[in-house]
């Protein structure tokens, strides 16, 4: 039987290595022997003596399997599997490594259909791949899944094992039953599974054993979670602007002494490194004011890398801040990528509704922010960039700190030059001259020729409180225009939503005109 174990082993193209509890080295097959380039005298040595970069020994050690490790040899990448082998009473009794590909996998269904003495180290071998895999008989009829497979779908061994290859499919047509019939490879067919119906690609080939069909093996991937990362990251790549800054300090309109009071610090600040946090409610013009502040500085001409903190899903907003090495995660790019503040370097870092940062992600931002330094998501080597911090939130972080929702460090970080920009409410004088401005704006975008303003709107507009400050009052005259004739030239209050309670059907007579000089 020994024997028999023997060739049958040395037969599967996948490379096997098997230690004792001692972690010396009980067989080594053929192809591992090849594939690791290893002498034919390692039997009863320490494989980690023998074997470069192996933790078989550390696996026998823990108990703790290692599974789709990536390992570089000399000639090639290869794919490993670790697995501890443990007696009837869970006593770890050695380890068993696997070099894995589809292909060995493909081989190894083959082999399972004749030979039934080896079943139980084949369903080890395949339950410690994240594809799903089935294997059906000549009939169509399922015969052996592994865990990842009743993960995918849903169902479980019992339930799809000796019943037709149909009992799993949500839409689409059995690959088993298809290739039972047609005798040949299927690739990338498009399915959904189980009672979820997850999108999956599967793969499929024929098992033909001396010459006759026995069956086929498939694999499927889950691409459901490829798809809402897709989703996401496209989601992703709306929310963050990475650009030069586009507004400058006679961007933002206003002659009250509170505005006044914010731009003049924010000159200021502009001349020096100093970490900024911009302060008010929203719609104030925070985005505005960091764009104003890195114009003024040296850096006007280095990056300006703006990123939402609240719209990035948590569970990428580390790597796409830090960015990430290759093999970081499921979809990560191949070479990795470059985070925000690598982006940013030499430049200006804006970290808008830093209040929505998560917790969990607040000391690796607070370390960047004292060193200047990180370790991308995956990565073990320190990088180093120069990049200038302005963040903004509405939110009160000083109650956050006492929640415990915030760091007290962090807050201290980055409160080093806070800028409280006031509210439409507390700069009223403001509206009129803000108004004419955000008119002109929108005449450029909507294609409109709007040359004034009556006194009853500009009145009206001055009572209001504008909870959502500027962006609402700039909503709020675009729903006007919207209202107006293409040849109409002056807002009446005839023109105001309905929902103003001031619609009025008679002209005003005075009107404060923008006026041909503001135009030009």
């Amino acid at each position: 039987m020994e024997r028999i174990y023997k060739i049958v082993l040395d037969s599967i193209i996948e490379g096997i290595i098997i230690v004792d509890k001692e972690a010396r080295v009980l067989y080594v097959n053929k192809n591992a022997q090849k594939l690791l380039n290893l002498p034919s005298d390692i039997i009863g040595k320490k494989v980690d003596e023998v074997v470069k970069n192996t933790r078989l020994h550390i696996v026998v050690q823990t108990g703790i399997p290692e599974i789709d490790q990536v390992q570089h040899t000399e000639n090639a990448v290869i794919i490993t599997s670790r697995i501890p082998i443990k007696d009837e009473n869970g006593k770890i009794i050695g380890a068993v490594a696997v070099f894995r590909d589809i292909t060995s996998i493909r081989k190894l269904a083959e082999e399972i259909t004749n030979l039934k003495e080896i079943e139980a180290q084949l369903k080890a071998i395949i339950d410690s791949t994240n594809d799903a895999i089935s294997v059906a008989d000549e009939n169509g009829i399922v015969r052996l899944v592994n865990k990842a497979y009743t993960k995918i779908t849903g169902y479980s061994p019992e339930e799809v094992i000796g019943k037709p290859a149909t009992v799993d499919i949500a839409e689409g047509e059995s690959i088993h039953m298809l290739i039972a019939k047609l005798r040949q490879p299927i690739y990338n067919a498009r399915l959904k599974v189980g009672p979820a119906k997850k999108e999956v690609i599967v793969n499929a080939t024929p098992l033909f054993v001396k010459g006759k069909f026995k069956g086929s093996v498939a694999v499927v991937h889950d691409v459901s979670e490829i798809l809402k990362l897709t989703n996401e990251l496209e989601e992703v790549k709306r929310l963050i602007r990475h650009m030069r800054a586009q507004y400058t300090f006679d961007d933002i309109i206003g002659d009250s002494k509170l505005i006044q009071i914010a731009k003049e610090q924010a000159k200021k600040v502009a001349q020096t490194p100093a970490t900024v946090l911009l302060r008010g409610e929203s719609g104030t013009g925070k985005e505005l004011f960091a764009h104003a502040i890195h114009n003024a500085s040296p850096r006007r001409n280095k990056p300006f890398v703006s990123v939402n903190c609240a719209a990035i899903p948590e569970s990428i907003l580390e790597s796409e801040l830090f960015g990430y090495e290759e093999g970081s995660f499921t979809g990560a790019l191949h070479g990795g990528k470059k985070g925000l503040v690598e982006e940013a370097d030499g430049g200006t870092l804006f970290l808008d509704e830093v209040g929505k940062l998560p917790l969990s992600l607040q000391p690796k931002l607070l370390r960047f922010i004292e060193t200047k330094e990180y370790v991308p998501v995956g990565g073990r080597n320190v990088k180093k960039v120069d990049v200038r911090i302005i963040a903004a939130t509405n939110m009160e972080l000083e109650k956050m700190v006492r929640n415990g929702d915030f760091l007290p460090d962090l807050y201290f970080r980055l409160n080093v030059f806070p800028i409280y920009l006031p509210s439409l409410k507390d700069r009223k004088e403001d509206i009129p001259k803000l108004a004419i401005h955000i008119v002109k704006k929108l005449n450029q975008q909507y294609g409109r020729m709007v040359e004034g303003i009556s006194p009853a709107v500009i009145k009206y507009i001055v009572s209001k409180d504008w909870p959502g400050n500027v962006r609402e009052l700039e909503n709020f005259l675009g729903r006007v225009m919207i209202n107006m004739g293409p040849e109409e030239r002056y807002i009446e209050l005839k023109h105001l939503p309905e929902d103003s309670g001031l619609r009025v059907e008679k002209k005003d007579e005075e009107f404060t005109d923008i006026g041909e000089k503001s135009l030009k």
